[in-house]
């Protein structure tokens, strides 16, 4: 971990929200981040998670589930996180809404390319998917969440964040999770208010 590089990233994503993809990190490299002044990290594997949650748990930590979140694992982590940025079925909703003690503030991941590994809801099934999840009294939908595709050009990822930018405009959702190492800097182009970093932080 190149202590200047962080620095310098930090000072780049000041006016976002930095989430550190901790992947790449155990507990000591965590800690040592968060020395520097990052509290927000995020884990994308429940095994993962929970191994760091329980080595951490006193040290202040915001954690956020930024991976796919099975739904037969997602009892285990949901009672330990502040932050899930990838809800993307009813299904998970309901798994919320029965194991979860206070309000959990989510992001609804949405499928904004043609990928077919890509999880989220489709676009336009978005508006159906938001207003049932108004029955949900454990779920607080704070924003929308997604990923470009690698092969995508700058202008084209630029795109696609913009686009997510104008549904949640029409939605009246305040917070947009996008942005990972390969395309953050169009992510904050784009008016995101969170960012998800693993590699460029923590190599």
């Amino acid at each position: 971990m190149n202590k200047e590089n962080v620095k310098r990233i930090m000072e780049e994503t000041k006016n976002v929200n930095l989430v550190v993809a901790s992947k790449y990190l155990d507990s000591n490299g965590i800690l040592e981040l968060k020395s520097l002044g990052i509290c927000n990290f995020g884990e994308n594997r429940t095994d993962a998670f929970l191994k760091k949650y329980e080595e951490l748990k006193d040290k202040g930590i915001v954690w956020h589930f930024i991976g796919h979140l099975q739904t037969n694992k997602a009892k285990d982590v949901l009672n330990k996180i502040d932050y899930l940025h990838s809800l993307d079925s009813l299904k998970l909703a309901n798994i919320i809404e029965k194991t979860r003690k206070e309000i959990l503030k989510c992001f609804v991941e949405v499928h904004m390319t043609n990928s077919s590994t890509k999880n989220g809801v489709l676009k336009e099934d978005l508006d159906s998917f938001l207003n049932e999840l108004k029955k949900y009294e454990k779920v607080e939908v704070i924003g929308l969440m997604t990923m470009t595709e690698p092969e995508q050009t700058k202008e084209e990822k630029l795109k696609v964040f913009n686009d997510l930018r104008e549904l949640a405009y029409k939605y009246d959702l305040k917070e947009l999770s996008m942005g990972m190492s390969d395309d953050y800097q169009e992510a904050i182009k784009a008016h995101a208010t969170y960012i998800r970093l693993g590699r460029i932080i923590c190599f």
